[in-house]
């Protein structure tokens, strides 16, 4: 008997009802933080301010989207050596 709490419906449906669509919005916020922040920089490129804050954005959404990333791949490894599908 398996008794994964991860093959359990309710959680199964958690999951794909409340999980799932946080986190592609997130991975969503962090691209559109990333891509604000490009627009910034190539907008003040004559401002030397403006230049660092949109740098500082671009970083932080380099940053974000490699942590999701990196948290997604961790996460995919445990469910396959879990057996969890």
């Amino acid at each position: 008997m398996n008794t994964n709490a991860l093959n359990y419906p309710v959680v199964q449906k958690l999951f794909t009802l409340v999980v799932n669509p946080v986190v592609e919005l997130l991975f969503a916020a962090a691209a559109f933080y990333f891509i604000w922040g490009v627009f910034k920089y190539i907008r003040n490129s004559d401002d030397p301010s403006g230049r660092e804050e949109g740098g500082k954005h671009i970083l932080y959404g380099i940053i974000g989207l490699f942590i999701m990333f990196s948290v997604w791949g961790i996460i995919q490894v445990v469910r396959s050596t879990l057996g969890v599908h």
